[in-house]
């Protein structure tokens, strides 16, 4: 079953031509003419496209502005930006803003289609993982990879809360990890058994919240056609937790007040109250003493809360941990028989570590999956994670250049080098010429040959490092050399 591209791109010549591409390589394309149409679209949970080509410069909303969008709303696809050569700014500003790849216009058919057919096999494998479920009962604190001493007196902590009944409440930004110290909690106290229910206060509108956290009755309001029993109900005898606690409405935090204080609930619409009994860990990013200073947090509730309070420190301030971190993650998401990879190189590892990650452990998590799905060495170099790298070097303005020759003519037929090869002489070391004596762009497996010629010359013939700094597998740079009738003797 074809699967389903979205073009998104103001100029309706360059819809038509990508359109012909992606159902070239046998895609159904969907087309948008401006940012908010792509937002509509993507925003239709039922017939979410797989992958996004998406022009950087457009009116009214840019496709940063796109890509903003999604990451607030949580739309989590492959974004293929396309950019011109002198925008080599937007385009790091889009790779530090998520984008899965960046290609430079003209577009050549052979290079949308290899970074279309990445970002699926992304896709594809993202929503296998995500199948994949953990029970609370596999979650506990020997499961929390660290080296760092502070995460290890977040650890020690979590301990002792675990042998209490008391209201924890977990701070830390996003993607720290917080809702596995509230597992790991719950799966050493006596509650291991029983239920855990997780509720995200801040993706709730606000109009349901109180609905979803106490139940309602059937007709308590339109469109309650039948009885919700609520997730305090839900946890009953189990852990209750509270992600992003300090996003509830206050209406809402009198309510869930009392719920603390007096252990039972009130459903909308109901005539009684009912009895619970759960173990309460609430968490939070936000600082709740400033938002109680700023009246957007119940004192009293604040207090009802914070009876145990735990700090989980951000990844930037516990750099010896994403080593261990790196390798658990590439343990993990290697098991599968399509994914043996097997170590990480230590430049890519330095890369990795000089990184601030303000997206923490589950950013570092992706990254690293990203890298592992796509990897086809066996070992994660620097060039598996672009994202990274243009946040912490930048994009080398040279290769952008390399690649717009490249991408400006797809390949014809084997290359018969020599033929059409203009002098080299007048370059400096380590530049290839675009243009042939007659001014016309030079056929790319020509430019092809000579680059792969050039890198083999460069690393001295050790051919992992050729395919791995060429940023393709040795199998592929096996094949081209024999199909370029390039000298064998170069291999090693």
């Amino acid at each position: 079953m074809p699967q389903s591209v979205l073009i998104v791109d103001d100029d309706p010549v360059q819809r038509r031509l990508l359109q012909a591409v992606v159902e070239k390589l046998g895609h159904a394309p969907l087309l948008a003419e401006n940012g908010r149409v792509a937002l509509d679209v993507l925003r239709t949970a039922g017939n979410r496209p797989r992958a996004l080509v998406l022009d950087l410069m457009m009116p009214e909303m840019s496709g940063l502005d796109v890509m903003h969008h999604m990451r607030d709303e949580g739309i989590d696809i492959p974004v293929i930006v396309q950019t011109s050569k002198g925008s080599i700014d937007t385009a790091v500003e889009a790779m530090r803003a998520g984008a899965f790849d960046f290609i430079v216009k003209p577009i050549a058919p052979t290079r949308l289609g290899a970074a279309i057919g990445s970002a699926l096999k992304l896709a594809a494998m993202e929503s296998r993982q995500r199948k994949v479920s953990k029970d609370a009962s596999d979650f506990s604190f020997k499961t929390l990879v660290t080296n760092s001493p502070t995460m290890r007196r977040v650890i020690q902590l979590g301990q002792k809360a675990a042998a209490t009944d008391i209201p924890i409440l977990i701070e830390g930004e996003s993607g720290v990890g917080k809702e596995l110290i509230a597992r790991a909690i719950q799966a050493a106290g006596e509650r291991r058994r029983k239920p855990f229910v997780t509720v995200n206060c801040g993706a709730i509108p606000d109009t349901l919240v109180e609905s979803i956290l106490f139940g309602h009755e059937k007709g308590a309001f339109t469109g309650a056609t039948e009885k919700h029993t609520g997730k305090f109900v839900e946890a009953d005898t189990g852990t209750l937790f509270l992600d992003e606690i300090g996003d509830l409405p206050l209406d809402v935090q009198v309510k869930l007040l009392r719920a603390v204080q007096e252990g039972e609930v009130d459903p909308v619409g109901g005539r009684g109250t009912r009895k619970v009994d759960i173990r309460l860990i609430s968490a939070t990013n936000h600082d709740l003493i400033d938002r109680v200073k700023n009246n957007k947090f119940r004192e009293d509730l604040y207090y009802r809360l914070n009876v145990f309070p735990i700090m989980v420190p951000p990844l930037r301030d516990r750099k010896e941990d994403i080593p261990l971190l790196v390798q658990d993650f590439i343990a993990r998401f290697s098991s599968g028989e399509q994914h043996r990879v097997t170590g990480i190189s230590s430049a890519a590892l330095e890369l990795l570590v000089a990184h601030d990650w303000p997206g923490n452990i589950r950013q570092l998590e992706n990254a690293v999956f990203r890298a592992v799905v796509l990897c086809e060495d066996g070992m994660l170099g620097v060039e598996d994670f672009p994202q990274i790298r243009a946040q912490v070097r930048g994009i080398d303005p040279r290769t952008v250049d390399a690649i717009a020759v490249a991408e400006e003519t797809p390949a014809h037929g084997p290359a018969n080098a020599g033929n059409d090869s203009p002098p080299q002489n007048d370059l400096p070391k380590g530049f290839l010429r675009g243009l042939d004596e007659d001014g016309n762009v030079r056929p790319l497996e020509t430019v092809e040959s000579e680059l792969i010629r050039l890198a083999i010359d460069h690393y001295n013939g050790q051919m992992s490092e050729v395919a791995r700094r060429l940023g393709i597998g040795r199998s592929t740079l096996y094949r081209k050399i024999k199909e370029m009738g390039l000298d064998s003797a170069e291999r090693t």
